[in-house]
């Protein structure tokens, strides 16, 4: 072994957590290798990290990482592995754990939904802390999806009475008056983000139930 070449091993006793850390053929200590610039193996449990000294480092801190993540969501995905990679280079692996902490609510089939970047946690720490937060980015990026959680779990916990449902009519050279339909029919193309992530939250039965009570209104702006 070179001089200038150090190892480093890591025991892990659980082989579930084993395998979700090397993933399928391997391909997740493939990115792992080819990001941090350091060689991996698994000998009797043990993980074995090979590089110099600031990589091994690197690479022990992110392993640790991913067995945290493997402990809290019982699997490994190819996001979470490269947003761990990306804090880590940038100086920031500690929010991990934080990410993995901030579980804003439960769908209705059992799946928690939480912040997957740091940016989506500075979103919802703007909505716990302001009556008031403009959310801007590309599509995708769970600006309505987290919006609606927080909605739902502010309204769990009784901290408001209603969700009032609004979002721009962007209208094609008619107004919604002469769209065919009632008032939920005339903006539901418009709401379609809004309703599929209430239906992923609370489930289509008890969003219905919330409709016909009154709880959960729409109220679309339109110009």
């Amino acid at each position: 072994m070179p001089n200038n070449i150090e190892e480093n091993s890591i025991m892990i006793e659980d082989n579930e957590i084993i395998r979700e850390i090397f993933g399928d053929f391997d391909e997740n200590i493939n990115i792992m290798k080819e990001e941090l610039g350091i060689n991996i193996a698994i000998r009797d449990g043990e993980i074995k990290l090979y590089g110099d000294r600031v990589s091994i480092d690197l690479g022990q801190k992110l392993i640790y990482n991913l067995i945290e993540i493997v402990r809290k969501q019982g699997k490994l995905d190819k996001q979470n592995l490269r947003y761990s990679i990306q804090l880590l280079l940038e100086g920031q692996g500690e929010y991990v754990k934080e990410l993995l902490k901030d579980v804003v609510c439960v769908t209705v089939s059992g799946k928690s939904i939480k912040p997957k970047t740091l940016g989506q946690k500075r979103y919802l720490d703007s909505i716990k802390k302001n009556d008031i937060v403009f959310g801007i980015g590309p599509a995708g990026t769970g600006k309505t999806y987290l919006a609606m959680a927080m909605a739902v779990q502010s309204f769990k916990n009784k901290e408001v009475n209603r969700i009032i449902l609004t979002r721009p009519a962007v209208e094609a050279g008619e107004s919604l008056g002469f769209l065919p339909g009632d008032l939920q029919e005339k903006v539901d193309p418009y709401l379609r983000p809004i309703y599929d992530a209430l239906f992923d939250i609370l489930g289509a039965e008890s969003y219905a139930r919330y409709i016909e009570k009154g709880v959960i209104e729409v109220a679309p702006l339109a110009i």
